[in-house]
């Protein structure tokens, strides 16, 4: 028999439907994602930390999921809402399920809800907490939610960072990163995923990831030739001290003894912006999808970029030295920006993305670009 679950709004509203993946109570913030493929890697994204993700395609897992799509270690997202389940999945890559998938890592899913209605209360409303349950009623869910603090209130990156450093070769975690004679580039970890190190190697980089608690000096150790500040989960105004870690590098050099180039994506957007007097701000319903149209205020290009995040930076106040570099065409909001004297600049859209548009890797080129002016 089917078990019944209950999905419940921080605003009462509740949504009735069928249980899959694991029988286990989740709480987190509510999102949706209007993503038509890639839930494996939506899944094991870091960014949704701390969060319940609603999938507004309406059919969800008919190509199973693999061992090659993992965009972290593991499941991040703590539930997972979706119209209908597919349980006949195809694909040759497929080894199993969704709802194994999901069941295996103790992670309860929710199916048979109408994500219309339920996407259309979150935009108008705007995000909120819920909880999935299926062992209580729901007024009981509603009375354990409304008792936890609000996403905004905690720091999530920490449970999701690298507990310490490790290299990348040949598409798995090594010891070290070796050099060999190879640009060498640093990633703070602040929910990274996985994709990032595969680009990076790809393009005859050495590469190393350090936990997000890594300060200017334990970077400038490594002796990186650039600095990449990652994707991760929560408010950038909680993390006063990679901040302070990212205005730090700003003002040091690479082995050449010129400025360090730095890029930041997504979350690592907002710390470099916050880290050149900008402030940053909670959208109402967040960008969280892969066909969001980015102009480039450079070229006058617009890129269809794969976003997937909930805080926006507010450009009024950056530093003189710095300028806004792309907006976003469906809301205006700041989605890059460049300092006009050091080599540091930053997207807010995932260019690693994959699934999803693939020409966004183009920000790599940019910042590798910097990265060998530097060394030379």
């Amino acid at each position: 028999m089917t078990q019944k679950d209950y999905l419940v709004l921080s605003d009462g509203a509740i949504f009735q439907g069928e249980s899959f993946g694991a029988p286990a109570r989740a709480s987190g913030e509510v999102v949706f994602n209007t993503s038509m493929t890639g839930y494996q890697e939506v899944l094991t994204d870091p960014s949704y930390g701390g969060q319940i993700v609603v999938m507004t395609y309406p059919m969800v897992g008919n190509y199973g999921v693999n061992p090659d799509d993992f965009e972290s270690r593991g499941v991040q997202v703590r539930g997972f809402v979706v119209r209908e389940a597919c349980e006949d999945y195809s694909h040759w890559q497929a080894t199993g399920s969704l709802g194994d998938f999901l069941a295996q890592r103790g992670i309860p899913g929710i199916q048979g809800i109408d994500t219309r209605a339920l996407t259309r209360r979150l935009r108008t409303q705007g995000v909120m907490m819920g909880a999935i349950t299926s062992d209580e009623t729901p007024q009981q869910a509603l009375e354990r939610l409304r008792s936890q603090p609000l996403y905004g209130e905690a720091e999530y990156v920490q449970t999701v960072t690298t507990t310490g450093p490790y290299g990348w070769e040949r598409g798995r975690a090594v010891m070290r990163a070796r050099t060999e004679g190879r640009k060498h580039v640093v990633v703070l970890d602040y929910g990274l995923k996985l994709n990032i190190l595969r680009i990076l190697a790809a393009k005859g980089c050495a590469v190393t990831a350090v936990p997000a608690g890594a300060g200017a000096q334990q970077v400038l150790s490594l002796r990186p030739d650039g600095v990449v500040l990652s994707p991760g989960p929560g408010d950038p105004a909680l993390l006063g001290y990679a901040v302070a870690a990212v205005q730090g590098l700003l003002e040091a050099t690479a082995p050449s003894g010129r400025p360090l180039p730095i890029l930041g994506i997504c979350l690592g957007h907002q710390l470099l912006a916050r880290a050149l007097g900008a402030d940053t701000f909670k959208l109402k319903f967040g960008h969280r999808g892969a066909n969001h149209p980015v102009q480039d205020l450079e070229t006058g290009r617009v890129h269809i970029t794969s976003q997937n995040h909930g805080y926006a930076v507010d450009g009024s106040r950056l530093s003189r030295e710095a300028r806004v570099t792309h907006l976003s065409l469906n809301d205006g909001t700041v989605e890059g920006i460049r300092h006009t004297r050091l080599p540091a600049l930053s997207i807010q859209y995932h260019s690693e993305a994959s699934p999803g548009p693939r020409d966004n890797v183009y920000i790599f080129d940019r910042f590798l670009e910097l990265v060998r002016k530097v060394g030379v």
